[in-house]
């Protein structure tokens, strides 16, 4: 499922509808719509952000000349999100019964990592 991507800007909690890209060789800043997916040098900008965006001086900005929309769910979301939800329903394993008066202490493997404390206050 694709979680909603927001504005990359301090304190601005608006979705994300385009991506800001610096070319340094070019002393250009691109906005564009959103990529497709977050990258590591590229910037989630909201609509007020995208189209309020200055760069340094001598830098050149160039901005996508269209409206900008959030992106809509796909069908490859749906697929995704349903193929997970069957996966987190299958058992990889039938769960072993624990015999009466066992303990579940640490070293019985995976399930039994976790034990119950005594109340420090005797309640």
């Amino acid at each position: 499922m694709r979680k909603v991507r927001r504005c990359s800007r301090t304190g601005c909690t608006s979705p994300a509808v385009a991506t800001l890209t610096y070319v340094y060789a070019e002393s250009t800043a691109v906005v564009g719509p959103l990529a497709t997916s977050a990258e590591p040098h590229s910037y989630d900008l909201c609509e007020a952000h995208a189209l309020r965006l200055t760069a340094p001086r001598g830098w050149d900005v160039v901005r996508h000349e269209g409206e900008f929309t959030e992106p809509e769910p796909s069908v490859d979301d749906l697929t995704a999100l349903a193929e997970a939800v069957r996966e987190a329903g299958r058992a990889e394993r039938p769960l072993e019964p624990v015999p009466a008066g066992a303990s579940s202490g640490a070293g019985t493997g995976r399930r039994g990592h976790l034990r119950a404390l005594p109340d420090p206050e005797g309640d």
